[in-house]
């Protein structure tokens, strides 16, 4: 693609925020309550009842991903915050490996619990102090598991973590419920010593914690005991030594133990506290503003020009292409050159939004991002930032910029959208011989973005298509959706470069844009090929799987 721009300085980078020392379970900002008398030598909890009644969501199928770590594993901040401490009975902290030399990304490893050597107790047990009994130490299962994995943080123009297994081949020797009986959670245990506190016996605890058999096992507590609830809260009542009660709604039965009275109908009726819920736990109906819905049913037509399910590198190395655009009745993308025009309805719209969530990129020219400043993320219901876990369905920016022209700011909307966690840091691919202000290069890594140099020109010198889907290959990119603008949409039509594509789709909107308006108009003839036509709001879809050349 020609392209006669010059590099231009612009930008500023930040240093990274201090690092939050709770998510590394180091000791966290005491609490700014009173701490009651007799109480200053004891952590108090920073769990409730809530957090077990009102789980987080999809909470068993988050703690199975991350026991076994199949793929990589993408969370916000506080989405590790709220997943991690409900595998924290799987997962022990061997070290850490400190920072990069940016300060921005700290890593940390961990084993299974079951890689530690098996614990053998000696034949006379620790001294115990005075009136206190001796403890009978069990043999401890150890030294039977090897996996291990790291977290990854990184602090900048967003937070986030990466989880990845350490060895592609190993994996646990036994499975999440094996660990389960032989470890409680912290959230578990927590819960239980914060009960205990509020004044009410262990025995009513536990009752209340399995009301919900289904809840407490997704929260890792199928083999919870009373013994664990003691245990959670021994010191606690060791120093307070008044009467406990049952919780309300409950009473002692001679002989089958707490049970509750007839006509409550839930533990959320029972405590008063249980109202106080944190919506962003469990309430997945509080989205954006501007999150989009395409409905299921208007798929389907979709489905033989997407990128497979498990996408991979094809024979020539080269990503899964789709080329998609919207167009008017007379081929044209805007009313004039620099021009940002409406043109598709907003079924269509949302279409585009899923055909994104389905890629890992999305690409344009640097025109187009010059003069749409696009977010280039994407907005539908379900993805990361709009419904979804981390950044799952949020497709990578890509701009080709091969001059360096482009002259983005953290004002720009494709930063503004990483910052608020709802797209990903854009990378910028440049041609040879173009140097970037080093300022602008620091920012663009402050907000996880980089630039791509490529070394490859085509025999009219401008940059290679095969070139630039090779060094997104090599990035790890197996799909890719071009967007346009006119230039990158003509040149990828041309016979020289059609054959790239593996899907093309087509938004026709019932609209002429006129004489002057910028158009799609391939230097020669090409015929669209395998065409399937499906109306779609006031516009109609052109779905194909190539191109060749029409004589």
């Amino acid at each position: 693609m020609a392209d006669d721009g010059s590099p231009r300085h612009d930008g500023s980078s930040s240093g990274g925020q201090q690092l939050d020392p709770i998510l590394f379970n180091q000791p966290s900002t005491p609490n700014q309550n009173p701490i009651p008398e007799g109480q200053d030598q004891m952590s108090l909890p920073t769990r409730s009842l809530t957090d077990l009644l009102h789980p987080p969501r999809d909470l068993a199928l988050m703690r199975q991903r991350l026991f076994e770590v199949q793929d990589k594993i993408e969370l916000q901040v506080d989405e590790f915050e709220r997943y991690w401490p409900y595998v924290d009975n799987v997962w022990v902290r061997q070290h850490k490996a400190g920072t990069d030399k940016s300060g921005r990304v700290f890593t940390d490893y961990y084993a299974c619990r079951l890689q530690r050597p098996t614990y053998t107790p000696k034949p006379v047990d620790t001294p115990r102090r005075e009136g206190q009994p001796t403890r009978k130490k069990q043999i401890r299962e150890g030294g039977t598991c090897q996996m291990r994995l790291k977290t990854i943080r990184y602090e900048g123009g967003y937070s986030g973590y990466t989880i990845l297994k350490v060895g592609d081949e190993t994996q646990h020797t036994h499975d999440l419920d094996h660990i389960d009986k032989i470890k409680r959670t912290s959230v578990l245990m927590e819960v239980a010593k914060s009960e205990v506190m509020k004044g009410y016996m262990p025995a009513s605890v536990f009752t209340v914690m399995n009301e919900d058999m289904e809840k407490l096992t997704a929260a890792g507590g199928r083999y919870l005991n009373r013994n664990d609830v003691r245990n959670a809260s021994q010191h606690w009542r060791q120093v307070h030594r008044e009467e406990l009660r049952v919780h309300e709604g409950y009473k002692y039965d001679h002989g089958n133990g707490i049970v509750r009275h007839d006509g409550v109908s839930s533990t959320a009726q029972i405590n008063g506290d249980l109202q106080m819920i944190d919506p962003a736990l469990n309430d997945i109906t509080l989205l954006p503003p501007d999150t989009l819905r395409f409905p299921s049913a208007s798929r389907a037509f979709l489905e033989p020009y997407l990128p497979p399910k498990e996408p991979t590198i094809n024979a020539s190395g080269l990503p899964h292409v789709t080329l998609t655009y919207a167009t008017s009745m007379d081929s044209s993308l805007a009313l004039a050159p620099g021009m940002q025009t409406l043109i598709s309805g907003p079924e269509s719209k949302a279409m585009t939004h899923y055909l994104r969530s389905k890629h890992d990129a999305i690409v344009i020219g640097v025109g187009t991002a010059i003069v749409d400043d696009p977010s280039l993320n994407c907005r539908l219901e379900g993805v990361g930032g709009f419904g979804g876990l981390g950044w799952e369905g949020q497709p990578r920016p890509v701009i080709i910029d091969p001059g360096a022209r482009w002259m983005i700011s953290p004002q720009s909307k494709v930063l503004r959208a990483v910052q608020s966690g709802k797209g990903r840091g854009p990378w910028v691919i440049m041609a040879p011989g173009f140097a970037m202000d080093p300022m602008r290069l620091e920012m663009l890594k402050y907000y996880g973005g980089k630039y791509l140099g490529l070394t490859e020109f085509d025999k009219k010198w401008r940059l290679r298509w095969e070139a630039i889907l090779k060094a997104l290959a090599a990035e790890g990119i197996k799909s890719v959706m071009i967007e346009g603008g006119s230039m990158v949409i003509n040149d990828l039509l041309q016979q020289e470069n059609s054959s790239f594509l593996s899907s093309i789709i087509v938004t026709f909107a019932p609209m002429y844009l006129g004489q002057r308006a910028l158009g799609v108009s391939p230097l020669s003839a090409v015929r669209f090929e395998d065409v399937r036509w499906q109306p779609l709001g006031s516009d109609v879809v052109m779905c194909s799987s190539g191109v060749k050349p029409h004589n």
